[in-house]
């Protein structure tokens, strides 16, 4: 298959052998010739875990220091004085009733994050098949199940990401947009590593995370040195 130039370029950059400090794989990814869009830069991790066991289940949620760069439309399902809270922190949709019936009948979903009072769970519980493989019903373990939804709207306004372990033992979280300066992509990607080496559960032995890779939407996939960028983390 013919690639573009732009395509070829950016992988000629990349030593495919190679494994890249963290500011070096930030710096080739922002050397790469831009597109019409502002690119998001990701990391995925390959974990020494087993998801088919509970307690390695690895699913968090952390606050990026810098943001994720994008615009979070949130609904929120609370009545009474936690609607008006929701309402105040900014949240675009908030209700119960009219929101279920427009995903279920409307196949609706203009909103990026979901966020629900506890009480009102057993009501939602059948938007599971819907949200769940979108990675959006709400659960107690990323705090989008809480009383507290005043917090939870202002931090998923402010760049809160939420991150799961898939069935290949694979991590995939955003960490920012490609035209963030370069410094604080690098925070934010030791925010998310530091984080996910506390994430690891005491029965894993041996190597807990095997490779890590970094991206852009449209970018290479640049190695990392998975020693180096750990001992950073760790600093």
């Amino acid at each position: 298959m013919k690639r573009s130039k732009r395509y070829r370029e950016a992988f000629s950059k990349v030593d495919r052998l190679n494994r890249y400090d963290l500011a070096t794989a930030i710096n080739l990814l922002k050397e790469v010739p831009v597109t019409k869009f502002d690119e998001t830069v990701e990391i995925h991790m390959n974990l020494g875990v087993d998801p088919r066991k509970a307690d390695q289940q690895i699913r968090s949620s952390l606050v990026l220091p810098h943001g994720t760069g994008k615009q979070v439309r949130v609904l929120v399902f609370a009545e009474g004085e936690k609607a008006d809270q929701a309402k105040a922190a900014g949240a675009e949709f908030v209700g119960v009733d009219e929101y279920i019936d427009k995903i279920t009948k409307d196949s609706w979903m203009e909103f990026d994050t979901v966020i629900a009072t506890p009480n009102l769970m057993g009501k939602i519980g059948r938007l599971g098949r819907v949200l769940g493989p979108r990675g959006l019903m709400p659960n107690p373990k990323v705090g989008t199940v809480t009383m507290d939804v005043e917090t939870a709207v202002r931090e998923a306004k402010s760049g809160k990401v939420v991150y799961r372990v898939d069935k290949f033992s694979n991590i995939h979280v955003p960490a920012g947009k490609l035209s963030f300066d370069a410094g604080n992509i690098r925070e934010n990607l030791i925010t998310i590593i530091a984080a996910i080496l506390k994430d690891r559960p005491s029965t894993v032995k041996g190597t807990f995370i095997k490779s890590m890779t970094l991206t852009s939407t449209m970018g290479p996939g640049v190695k990392l040195d998975v020693a180096g960028v750990t001992l950073e983390a760790k600093s």
